[in-house]
């Protein structure tokens, strides 16, 4: 069910994480009829330098990106965001708008191929590049053959290529979600349930160390509760645990010839520092970053860490001799 009004799409803001100037934001049609939102910002800065497509991780929305969006904004990038279906402003998947559900990741790559060919490319200025999160960096890895043409360059900020903390393994994983999914149960919460009424306390929390965007994230989430989710399902682990196994087959990887900066977290305990390391390393066309001490949210990271991506993006990106060495 669409979570935003039917006709018009909107962004919330809360004190100190304002709407950046000159958003546009609407809704664009997905391969199968779900509606998606999105938003279009302008750089600020001259001289114009291309368009980052912002791909957020799991139970994130568009506000999340504000702060990071300013930033690119003073590069003279300006950045395209969307919501993937079942999260943020997006169309919901399941009847309860709280859980985190997709049938594959396939579905997620052809939602991106639609953004790029009905708004980035006709609206947004080139070239393009991908600054991507978690779960958003394992859609740009699946991705990543068919956007060779397309995109110059891509940042991967702690891509999922394994759970970390976990029992059981991706492939064990995958068997028990599969079965689930055989069973009907595809939809039933898998992992943990509802998000709380009470949020956790900052000292639990395993995505930052910064209590002040810690405090925001919970702001925007608790005023405007309709963009959060609670946990995944047996469909969407079974989903990415499938989207894992494709991209870090051997054949796979080799195909991915686009320069890529993978940038990993030190103190991550969501997804696996040393699965990306290992999936990073031996990739011609690889550069990998391990940030020690941050944790899985880097661009919600405290600065000490946070500024540590931003610099190496800002050498990666856009590649040209403008870039910082």
């Amino acid at each position: 069910m669409p979570l935003e009004d039917k006709d018009t799409a909107v962004l919330h803001e809360i004190p100190g994480n304002r709407v950046p100037e000159r958003a546009r934001v609407g809704y664009f049609e997905s391969w199968d009829g779900k509606r998606l939102r999105y938003a279009l910002f302008p750089a600020q800065a001259r001289p114009l330098k291309g368009t980052v497509i912002i791909l957020s991780g799991r139970n994130e929305c568009i506000e999340k990106y504000f702060e990071t969006i300013g930033d690119l904004s003073k590069l003279g990038l300006g950045s395209a965001v969307m919501d993937w279906r079942g999260q943020g402003g997006s169309e919901r998947l399941t009847r309860d708008p709280q859980r985190g559900h997709v049938d594959s990741f396939d579905d997620y790559v052809a939602d991106l191929d639609r953004f790029f060919t009905d708004i980035a490319l006709p609206d947004c200025r080139g070239p393009f590049y991908i600054l991507a999160h978690s779960t958003g960096a394992l859609v740009a890895l699946l991705a990543a053959p068919s956007l060779t043409n397309r995109v110059r360059r891509m940042v991967l900020s702690a891509p999922l290529l394994a759970f970390e903390g976990q029992h059981a393994s991706v492939s064990g994983l995958r068997r028990i979600s599969s079965l689930l999914y055989a069973l009907g149960l595809g939809t039933v919460y898998l992992g943990w349930g509802r998000r709380p009424a009470v949020p956790p306390p900052f000292a639990t929390n395993k995505l930052t160390t910064d209590f002040a965007r810690y405090q925001r994230n919970v702001a925007l989430y608790q005023q405007f509760p309709h963009l959060a989710l609670g946990g995944p399902t047996a469909g969407w682990v079974r989903a990415a645990c499938r989207a894992i196994e494709q991209v870090t087959e051997p054949a796979f990887a080799a195909r991915i010839q686009l320069p890529t900066l993978f940038v990993a977290a030190g103190a991550d305990t969501v997804v696996s520092t040393r699965a990306i390391e290992h999936y990073a390393t031996p990739l011609r066309a690889a550069s990998l970053l391990t940030i020690d001490g941050a944790r899985h949210e880097l661009l919600q990271e405290a600065d000490i860490y946070r500024e540590q991506l931003l610099a190496a993006f800002a050498a990666f990106v856009p590649g040209t001799d403008t870039a910082i060495a």
